[in-house]
């Protein structure tokens, strides 16, 4: 495994400094996610279930009805969604009417709702350590609906938070420094990708966000 040294090296070969870091994001800290109310969360959680599999432009463009139609991703509100009101959002022309997808809506408000108990949304997903990383996708997976694999990687990316995502190119990075031998799913495998961004922050005192774009642009 080269040093993250090596590897920033390789991408500024290919993009150059300023082109680097143009395209380099730096995440919010947990003191500033602590404070995002809990119907930003459900927001971007929602959006991404939506876009997985989807044309994100679609989603895009139907946004505000979204909103709409979902009061604003009230988490009480949500969680409380009966029969009657999944009906009424099946027949809503103002979102993407797939039944399974609105119905996360609700399974993760209540999941919400549970994290507000043990300190607040905000809190519990904006201050969980980076270098534990794979144990929030994981409480994502089991507590949340639908937020599995790449979707709670880009709901926490999209929410600001620090975060990797195993995107083709980081994969492909993540195999040529002999992390992985294949996409990373299993709990050995995600250990290894989490011990691996692990070393390459203590060596470059970036984030995992940052570390993780910048193994993207070296491929």
């Amino acid at each position: 495994m080269r040093r993250f040294s090596e590897i920033h090296a390789i991408a500024l070969d290919r993009h150059g400094e300023d082109g680097l870091a143009a395209r380099l994001q730096t995440p919010n800290p947990p003191a500033e996610l602590a404070n995002v109310p809990a119907d930003r969360w459900l927001a971007v959680m929602t959006r991404c279930v939506f876009q997985a599999g989807f044309n994100w432009k679609v989603i895009e463009a139907k946004w505000d009805g979204f909103e709409a139609a979902f009061h604003g991703f009230d988490i009480g509100r949500c969680a409380m969604m009966d029969d009657d009101w999944l009906d009424a959002l099946l027949r809503d022309t103002r979102i993407v009417r797939n039944g399974p997808k609105i119905q996360t809506v609700r399974d993760n408000a209540v999941f919400l709702q549970e994290l507000e108990s043990e300190g607040g949304v905000g809190a519990v997903l904006g201050g969980w350590p980076s270098t534990a990383y794979i144990g929030l996708l994981d409480q994502l997976k089991t507590g949340g609906s639908r937020l599995g694999a790449m979707t709670g990687q880009y709901a926490m990316r999209f929410s600001g938070r620090d975060g990797f995502i195993l995107s083709r190119d980081v994969t492909a990075r993540l195999i040529a420094e002999g992390v992985i031998d294949k996409p990373a799913g299993s709990k050995s495998s995600m250990r290894a990708v989490q011990d691996a961004f692990n070393s390459w922050m203590d060596q470059s005192g970036r984030g995992l966000t940052q570390v993780s774009q910048i193994l993207a642009m070296s491929v």
